[in-house]
């Protein structure tokens, strides 16, 4: 498909443009002890300068790397747009990690300047130092708890403001002049990757690939500039940063921070975002808490509920694709939008959502449907961190929950004869910053992007992803032989039940498929307490002879599904067993992305997978733990271990192109270690 989006700009000329065209629109509001507080695309260009000033001034230059770290604030946006002005480049990392994973990123990027935004980021900041020489400046957005800190290069970014205005009035032409030597070529931000194999690699984007996609992204949905957006996913996930940062400066809509993550989903109601992004567990979670609250609603109200949801599931989806409905079902779901899905669109603060994606995971077809069937335009995308998201996304009348859409605007697929998904647009990476090796595996001389997905179109031109290519695998052994294994096709279907948080599965190489279950605590602990059914805490609720047998039914009934398709009927899961903890980042057990680092926590949890495949009925296990406030522990329990049924694979189905993945897994994608994908 040929480019119909040209880049010109750079994120800075943007932000004065509207600063130019909409001085007193509202560009970030921030809410603060309970009050909103707005600044202006004027304000916010003043707010730029001044930071720009006083990073010239302490000495950052073009071609820098800057780290940002912290939740969505707006003078956090600031800081990352006063970098660019200068020709710095802005790195945000995770504000969730611990000190430790921030030393790889910020000695192989040579950082020496640091905004952050709170005590928790100066005091690991601080702590990595240590083996960080060349950090030398760390300026904070939020002064409670550090009025005693007295840190060579620590203070506030008020007092980095006041040296922007001091700088600015000797030299009030230096900002806009380095604004002005920008091209759309330079690098504009740097995205680490997970380094769920490895350390983490530095993704470099410029102005032209980050803005082209976020143009091509706005074009394909209408965007304009009424949009509102609640910012509340971590900035250094690219997903979230091209949603509220390149797409915002694009479209010049406004950007809503929470006050906290605590209050988000009250934020969120107050916002009544019209645009609206989130990873599949955010709407599972929302759908969790629905659910809970109907199951303790009156009978009359449950009655109500189950009657027009039934009618929305029926009905709905078709609304939302366009179709022709009857003029009874038209007038019984205007009774139930009045009822039921009006008022529950609101207390989701889904009400005004006239476009909502998600992406990080493969979302369940039943959580899928449930939003579309109350109205709510759900859709999926396909992309990573390497292609600034947006590769492939589906058009409002073709949203299906098995497919990812199709290419957009500027987008190339191919399928490699291995069935690996390969891209080629304006969005790619310029490479992996200090990593010439990496960079040549996934890139070809002649601009085709390895994503290192299985996957096909489908005949509609609809992309479909099965799994990682690398992950994809064989069965040896017993009586599926030779059968095809995709484990996060697996461990996707397990996490569609409500119950179930994360799963592990595990086979490659093996005579069977085994499986690691996380039960989520909210769903599964309502349940439990519906039923009376004591529990101490997450530990001895997952052991609990109840939970086993609702976690078999969960596994049955994906065997079952498995069954009906003769390339993976031999991933049914023959044995299984509920962790005795949950699956944690801090514990290096998942990326910050959430996603499962199945290699690591197959070594961590080796005497687990022996006892599963051993034939045990039960293993004793003892973890350390790293508790969040830094403090370690120990957790020990007896796992119980429970075969699940499996069934005879159904009738044959033609095999399509990823077939030859578990058997030809070539190509440069082995061993890349990326995991943001999406979903």
């Amino acid at each position: 498909m040929e480019t119909r989006t040209v880049v010109t700009t750079t994120f800075p000329r943007l932000m004065l443009e509207h600063a130019a065209q909409r001085p007193g629109a509202s560009a970030l509001r921030e809410k603060e002890f309970g009050i909103w507080q707005t600044l202006s695309w004027q304000q916010l260009a003043t707010l730029v300068r001044e930071i720009a000033g006083g990073l010239a001034a302490a000495g950052l230059r073009r071609g820098q790397h800057m780290v940002v770290v912290g939740e969505n604030r707006p003078r956090l946006y600031a800081a990352m747009l006063a970098a660019q002005s200068l020709g710095a480049i802005p790195v945000p990392l995770y504000q969730d990690a611990a000190a430790r994973e921030f030393a790889f990123p910020i000695v192989n990027a040579e950082i020496a300047f640091a905004v952050v935004e709170d005590q928790e980021q100066v005091d690991k900041m601080l702590e990595v130092r240590q083996e960080c020489a060349g950090l030398t400046h760390i300026w904070y957005d939020d002064p409670r708890g550090l009025r005693n800190y007295s840190e060579p290069g620590l203070d506030s970014i008020d007092a980095l403001i006041a040296l922007g205005r001091a700088f600015n009035t000797d030299q009030p032409a230096y900002v806009d002049a380095e604004i002005n030597k920008a091209v759309t070529t330079d690098t504009a931000a740097m995205f680490f990757t997970s380094g769920t194999t490895g350390n983490p690699k530095g993704v470099v984007h410029t102005h032209l690939s980050l803005i082209n996609r976020a143009q091509a992204g706005a074009v394909f949905d209408k965007l304009t500039n009424r949009e509102e957006v609640l910012a509340y996913m971590p900035l250094a996930w690219i997903g979230q940063n091209v949603f509220s940062y390149a797409q915002w400066l694009a479209c010049g809509y406004t950007v809503n921070c929470p006050e906290s993550p605590a209050t988000v989903h009250i934020d969120l109601c107050e916002v009544g975002p019209t645009y609206y992004f989130a990873p599949p567990r955010v709407f599972e979670a929302m759908l969790t808490s629905v659910m809970i609250r109907m199951e303790d609603a009156s009978a009359p109200k449950r009655w109500l509920f189950e009657r027009f949801m039934t009618l929305a599931r029926r009905v709905g989806p078709q609304r939302m694709d366009g179709k022709q409905v009857g003029a009874v079902d038209r007038l019984l779901y205007a009774l139930g939008n009045l009822a039921v899905y009006g008022p529950l669109r609101n207390s989701l603060g889904l009400s005004r959502v006239r476009v909502a994606y998600t992406a990080g995971e493969a979302i369940g077809p039943d959580l899928f449907s449930f939003y579309r069937s109350i109205g709510i335009n759900l859709k999926q995308l396909y992309g990573s961190t390497e292609t600034a998201v947006f590769v492939c996304l589906q058009p409002d009348h073709e949203a299906r929950s098995d497919t990812v859409g199709i290419p957009i605007d500027g987008v190339e697929i191919q399928v490699a004869d291995n069935g690996e998904i390969l891209v080629r647009s304006s969005g790619l990476l310029r490479g992996y910053y200090k990593n010439e090796a990496a960079t040549a595996e996934v890139l070809t001389a002649d601009g085709w992007y390895h994503t290192g997905d299985a996957g096909f179109l489908d005949s509609a031109g609809h992309l479909k992803i099965i799994d990682r290519a690398k992950d994809v695998g064989r069965i040896r052994g017993g009586a599926s032989d030779g059968a095809m294994f995709a484990p996060k096709y697996v461990e996707n279907k397990l996490k569609f039940f409500p119950h179930i948080k994360e799963a592990v599965a595990f086979g490659d190489g093996r005579e069977k498929v085994c499986a690691f279950i996380n039960i989520d605590m909210e769903a599964v602990g309502n349940w439990a307490e519906r039923r009376n059914l004591p529990y101490a805490g997450y530990t001895d609720l997952a052991q609990k002879s109840e939970v086993y047998e609702l976690m078999r039914d969960c596994i049955e009934k994906v065997n079952a599904d498995l069954a009906a398709d003769e390339r993976l009927a031999g991933s049914q899961i023959s044995r299984f067993l509920v962790l005795h903890k949950e699956l944690d980042a801090d514990d290096g057990e998942l990326t910050r992305t959430r996603k499962v680092r199945r290699g690591f926590i197959g070594e961590r949890y080796q005497v687990l997978v022996d006892a599963l495949y051993g034939g045990k009925s039960s293993q004793y296990i003892e973890t350390a733990v790293k508790f969040e406030d830094g403090r370690t522990g120990m957790v020990a329990a007896d796992l119980r271990i429970m075969d699940a049924k499996t069934f005879p694979c159904a009738t044959a189905v033609r095999a399509e192109p990823v077939e030859a993945l578990a058997s030809k897994r070539t190509g440069p994608s082995t061993g890349s270690g990326r995991t943001e994908v999406f979903p």
